[in-house]
């Protein structure tokens, strides 16, 4: 996401060279990706796209990430069929562009893919993930919805002024130490905020020497030094959903 003191949008980064493993299905009124593990599951993760939409093969490579390891995972378009965000896109539009995506109002959304993985895909146990914008929308569902047992928001920090302290469940929030868009201060006050005020666990890691969208717009192989602070931020998230899942 972007601070609003410096008008840019974040940058794409590495695009992942991957093919999905899952397969696109709508669901009532979106699209979606949808990846499933091997065997049955009872547990579901929502995975929430960032700014680049629900078809960057970085975010579904995610949601087969989280399938390999026992979840089914759907990602869905929560753009709605509207166009993300293009690099080529004129950044001093960028706002005007995301008042028209507002990550506070996805309701509808979600409560169509809730429906659908406990009538189609008879989840028991519901989390979510997401990146940037959908770090953002994880972070306001996790305010709303008990039925979502854990969450996981990359790199995207709720700005406004709300009560966004009240966790319903146990939710860890991922920034890079040198994010351009969200400041270390204003994530050392999101820490603060939730040690006053959260009634359930959470946690707010920062990543040494990483930047925004490290975990998921880095390819491995040609940053060898972001290697492994990519690799543990998806333990961790793996471990975290782990444990309050099961």
């Amino acid at each position: 996401m972007a601070n609003e003191a410096r008008p840019c949008p974040c940058e794409l980064g590495d695009q992942f060279d991957y093919k999905g493993l899952g397969q696109e299905v709508q669901i009532e009124h979106i699209k979606a990706y949808v990846s499933k593990p091997q065997s049955n599951t009872d547990k579901a993760v929502i995975v929430v796209q960032d700014i680049y939409g629900w078809e960057l093969p970085n975010t579904r490579f995610f949601a087969d990430l989280l399938a390999a390891h026992g979840y089914t995972a759907v990602l869905a378009d929560f753009f709605v069929g509207k166009e993300p965000w293009m690099p080529t896109n004129d950044g001093a539009t960028f706002f005007d562009w995301l008042e028209t995506r507002p990550a506070n109002k996805v309701d509808k959304e979600v409560d169509a893919v809730l429906k659908y993985l406990k009538d189609q895909c008879h989840a028991k146990t519901i989390g979510i993930i997401g990146f940037c914008w959908g770090g953002i929308v994880t972070h306001y569902l996790m305010l709303k919805y008990p039925e979502l047992k854990a969450g996981v928001a990359f790199y995207g920090l709720v700005r406004e002024e709300c009560d966004k302290y009240d966790l319903l469940n146990p939710t860890l929030f991922i920034f890079g130490e040198n994010d351009p868009l969200i400041p270390l201060e204003q994530v050392s006050s999101l820490d603060q905020k939730f040690k006053e005020h959260a009634k359930v666990d959470f946690k707010v890691k920062v990543f040494p020497k990483q930047t925004h969208g490290f975990a998921h717009r880095k390819k491995e192989e040609i940053n060898p030094e972001d290697k492994p602070y990519i690799q543990e931020a998806r333990k961790d998230m793996l471990e975290w959903l782990n444990k309050y899942m099961n």
